[in-house]
């Protein structure tokens, strides 16, 4: 039976092979998880995570790569968590921004052009188990 002929891999461009694409969802995702997992490692004397407590949001964007780079994409990154107070916010926040550059580009193969941490709450250690509102 006759193989059938295929063109070698340096034959066909670039562009006639096709592509992959990385959903947002699926980055913002792995950003998500990636958030969480890196604000249940904090060593904080209040708890970063939770009962109750909204998880990690992250709206993405992602876009092609250039056709020089490898990466399947760019991605920038919005975080919006809530954090245990007191604590070095600073601190924590900056963990969360290394854990999601480097799942979201280890998982999903994208680069990670920026993450921005917003801290939508913080949750007082003095008013767990308190109704919820402002306090004075």
């Amino acid at each position: 039976m006759p193989q059938p002929q295929t063109a070698s891999p340096a034959a066909v461009s670039r562009g006639a092979r096709g592509a992959t694409r990385v959903a947002d969802r699926v980055v913002a995702k792995i950003a998500s998880q990636a958030a969480r997992e890196a604000l249940s490692r904090s060593g904080e004397s209040a708890p970063s995570v939770l009962p109750g407590r909204s998880k990690p949001h992250a709206t993405v964007s992602v876009r092609p790569a250039p056709e020089r780079e490898h990466a399947l994409g760019q991605a920038r990154v919005h975080i919006v968590v809530e954090l245990g107070y007191p604590s070095d916010i600073g601190a924590q926040c900056g963990a969360v921004r290394r854990a999601v550059s480097e799942q979201v580009s280890r998982l999903a193969g994208v680069k990670v052009q920026q993450v921005v941490v917003t801290v939508e709450r913080l949750h007082s250690a003095h008013t767990r188990g308190v109704m919820t509102g402002r306090t004075r």
